[in-house]
């Protein structure tokens, strides 16, 4: 019995060091190669499969990699023969070989391949089921992996019938995803079906192909800001090997759309030209071309491309999404949130899509808030805006919190309805204000918030002191940005106007003789106020202030 109790407590203890082990990994599939690792090595102290499923209760992410170990048990294979598979399986070219997470988290990395990159189309439907399988995987759900692979499988073999080479990715995943259910001969069935396609290639486990390089730049392409120069690179291997070919270059010049700087022959407006010509069914292309000519001032030509993209493909969203920038950078917001929302019938949980129409409601709302003199009409088309944009941006908020200042735009609304329809809507504005100063914010964020909570402080609640403090904060932020100009600039108009109704008020010399040492001026005001008396230099003084 004491045995007994001896081997449970050390089993516990490898359980938590695993544990502490996992949440350093970044849920990525080292991790799991690593387990499996450490689970073969616990098989060979001898300690057995069902005790570590007991004390897999301490860390329940332990119990699917004990059960993958049990599986192994079950079916009889030497080391050289698993080592051999697994050797094999990292000369795959598919998802798991190829490090698409980075050091995104992996929700973040879900949310942008299923919301926030515009193909959602059908030509990438096989595409988006492999990198599910894969996300599936780390997250545990390898069963729920298999299904993605078979519809990707499915897709291919429908899509391009009779073509092998298009499912070596697909293949290659399920390889691996099967190894760490630990069904090691299902994996081998898989390892060998790629082996005797690339054996036509002269190669054990892999080749150079181009289509290979497609689907592998597709897959990066889909993924995250990080992985475009490397998907350009795909492309262009495969443009090595079939320069002519129309979806090779619609990749190219896609990812090279994306790119924000340029080596003059490179230019991405030839090659999206290029990809229109090879393919001029792919309207996509068009409206991307149509965005680079907009930044080129080149926007009647621009315009006439979105227009005949939108008139052949008028359900396609990634057409309606691009189209709909190419019109938020016209501030031509009714058109704009026309597309959005047609791509939002498509789309009804995708939470960028509410997140952009809800933008653009406050934006229409803050262009009426600029006119003087509202009449009656407009101050109701104003609320009509603000409630409009507070239900989008509200639907955004609830299912992904991590907008730019999302709650603080929202608080920023409520403080215009309580300005001009009643005082009630304040609490709400204070509310998302402090939900908002509750989150871990970069730099900038928190300069916004800072901004926009200074700017109610002042203007709705009156309260200069509030406002002050705020703007201090804001900019004590060691960071240059348009935030920090325009806090400053506040700063600076609130003490000259006070000081316009007494020159020897103290708080508004201290403010000016603060702003001075911040742009690293003489302190002339500060030898002004020390002259009257008034002057603390500790009160603002930079080399006290916390800067992040």
């Amino acid at each position: 019995m004491a045995e007994q109790r001896r081997l449970v407590h050390g089993s516990q203890e490898r359980a938590e060091e695993q544990c502490q082990r996992e949440r350093g990994l970044n849920n990525n599939a080292d991790f799991v190669s690593q387990f499996i690792s450490h689970i073969y090595v616990e098989r060979k102290r001898r300690v057995s499969t069902r005790l570590l499923l007991s004390t897999a209760e301490l860390c329940p992410k332990l119990k699917s990699k004990a059960r993958i170990a049990e599986n192994r048990a079950s079916v009889p294979r030497s080391e050289a023969t698993e080592n051999s598979l697994e050797s094999s399986l990292r000369q795959l070219k598919c998802h798991f070989t190829w490090n698409l997470i980075g050091e995104k988290s992996l929700d973040e990395f879900e949310d942008r391949v299923l919301h926030k990159y515009e193909f959602q189309n059908g030509e990438f439907k096989a595409t988006t089921c492999n990198i599910m399988a894969y996300i599936k995987h780390c997250r545990g759900q390898n069963e729920a992996a298999l299904e993605c692979l078979q519809q990707a499988e499915e897709i291919i073999q429908r899509e391009h019938p009779g073509q092998e080479i298009r499912s070596l990715v697909t293949w290659g995943n399920y390889a691996w995803v099967h190894y760490h259910l630990g069904q090691l001969s299902d994996a081998q069935t898989y390892v060998d079906k790629v082996k005797q396609v690339c054996a036509k290639f002269s190669s054990p486990y892999r080749i150079e192909s181009p289509e290979l390089d497609c689907e592998e730049g597709w897959a990066r392409l889909k993924c995250t800001t990080k992985q475009t120069e490397r998907a350009k690179v795909c492309f262009e291997k495969a443009l090595e090997k079939n320069p002519q070919n129309p979806e090779f270059t619609s990749g190219w010049a896609i990812a090279s759309s994306r790119l924000d700087y340029w080596p003059p022959s490179q230019d991405p407006i030839d090659a999206l030209r290029r990809a229109i010509r090879l393919n001029p069914d792919n309207q996509y292309i068009k409206v991307l071309l149509a965005l680079k000519l907009q930044k080129m001032k080149e926007e009647d030509e621009g315009e006439r491309l979105v227009e005949e993209a939108l008139k052949k493909a008028p359900n396609a969203t990634d057409v309606l999404c691009s189209a709909a920038r190419f019109y938020r950078n016209k501030r031509s917001w009714n058109e704009t949130i026309k597309l959005l929302r047609k791509a939002l019938e498509h789309m009804p949980h995708n939470t960028y899509l509410h997140y952009h129409i809800g933008s653009c409601y406050r934006s229409q709302a803050l262009q009426i808030l600029e006119i003087e003199n509202k009449m009656y009409g407009e101050r109701e088309k104003l609320l009509e805006q603000v409630e409009l944009a507070v239900e989008y941006l509200k639907k955004a908020d609830e299912n992904n919190g991590n907008f730019f200042c999302i709650c603080s735009s929202i608080a920023s609304l409520y403080a215009i309805a309580g300005e001009y329809k009643e005082a009630s809507y304040y609490e709400k504005a204070e509310y998302y204000f402090q939900k908002e100063f509750s989150k871990e914010l970069a730099p900038v964020a928190k300069q916004a918030l800072h901004l926009r909570y200074g700017n109610f402080q002042l203007y709705q609640m009156k309260r200069a002191d509030k406002a002050i403090h705020h703007f201090i904060e804001g900019v004590k932020i060691n960071l240059e940005s348009k935030e920090r100009e325009k806090m400053k600039i506040k700063l600076q108009k609130i003490a000259q106007k006070r000081l316009s109704k007494n020159e020897t008020d103290s708080e508004a010399l201290h403010l000016l003789a603060f702003l001075q040492e911040l742009n690293g001026e003489t302190a002339s005001i500060g030898r002004l106020a020390e002259g009257v008396g008034l002057w603390k230099p500790h009160h603002f003084s930079i080399c006290r202030l916390d800067t992040e």
